[in-house]
């Protein structure tokens, strides 16, 4: 089968197309056809290796080198061989650890979920990591609160601000003047354009405050949170040495100097990925939120999927296509 396969870090012309042996699924796993996928940050920074600071911690990254293997952690695809809770031709969708960049990758059964019936694979591969961060930071959030979310635009902020909505809440949203009108049409309220204006003095007061671009310390966004308010650490402006991973850290550690809940959206370590993209599905299927798709690339131009999600422009999220099988919607 052909992937992309990732043998040094750098940017994403260092990534390789290769034939590579076909997975062979053991025990509790499924061959899936990828028919469509998407790019993260999250993939990024393991393209990069950075911030460095990732390679002293264990999650994946190598010191000097990435362990040789295949990216991408968002999949929307179809089963090939039978499992004991999913059959051949069953449509699903899965946030993988890694691998998703290829024709074929072996899934634990675990992993996977029924695909939302009324999306395409493009628009399914476009939820995992970006819908279950959101769906996780939200977690708590009921009627009659007020969310705010800093990078509304992005692909965890254009889920964030649909859920929070969907959820009942009152939504505020931070992001460039170009991505308002997107954002107003997802439901926010009342937009902030990071540019003109400091949300952190608009007078406001919010019970849940979402902070994905990282643009602002907790010290400076507790004055628009309630005194029993929640900041949830999402991400935060990408570096070279410590960042994101530094304004993550820094605001955990100021939580208790500032009186504010502070938690953090940990998609990665999460256990109940399969749950909440079953939760998912079911929101998409009421009509209640729809991935918002940035751009989509042809499988063979992965590489300028993640130069495009890696320039931070992208009002939703970058996908890329494989083809559907047997010609089906």
């Amino acid at each position: 089968m052909k992937a992309l396969v990732q043998r040094a870090y750098g940017p994403p012309d260092t990534l390789t197309w290769e034939n590579v042996p076909d997975p062979v699924p053991g025990e509790g796993e499924v061959l899936v056809r990828v028919c469509a996928t998407s790019v993260n940050p999250y993939d990024w920074h393991f393209l990069r290796g950075e911030p460095y600071v990732a390679r002293l911690m264990a999650g994946g990254f190598g010191l000097r080198r990435p362990p040789v293997g295949v990216l991408g952690c968002d999949l929307a695809g179809r089963v090939e061989t039978a499992g004991t809770r999913f059959a051949p031709g069953d449509d699903v969708y899965a946030l993988l650890p890694r691998g998703a960049h290829a024709e074929y990758v072996r899934v634990r059964e675990d992993l996977l979920a029924p695909m939302p019936a009324n999306l395409t694979y493009e628009q399914a591969a476009a939820m995992p990591m970006a819908g279950v961060t959101a769906l996780l930071a939200l977690r708590g959030t009921g009627a009659g609160q007020r969310v705010l979310v800093n990078g509304a635009s992005g692909g965890v902020g254009t889920f964030a601000v649909q859920l929070a909505k969907a959820l009942g809440a009152e939504v505020g949203a931070v992001c460039g003047a170009a991505d308002a009108e997107v954002v107003r049409s997802l439901g926010a309220d009342h937009v902030f354009d990071y540019r003109a204006e400091d949300f952190t003095r608009s007078g406001r007061r919010y019970d849940v405050l979402l902070d994905i671009a990282g643009s602002r310390s907790l010290f400076a966004c507790r004055r628009v949170l309630a005194r029993n308010g929640t900041f949830v650490a999402v991400g935060g402006p990408a570096g070279r040495w410590v960042q994101p991973a530094g304004h993550v850290f820094a605001a955990l550690a100021s939580g208790p100097l500032t009186r504010r809940r502070v938690v953090l959206a940990d998609t990665v370590a999460c256990q109940e990925k399969a749950t909440l993209l079953g939760e998912l599905a079911g929101m998409v299927e009421r009509g209640a939120v729809t991935p918002v798709i940035d751009r989509s690339y042809p499988f063979d131009d992965l590489p300028a999927a993640f130069a495009r999600s890696e320039a931070g422009h992208a009002k939703g999220k970058v996908v890329a296509t494989l083809g559907v099988p047997g010609g089906a919607a």
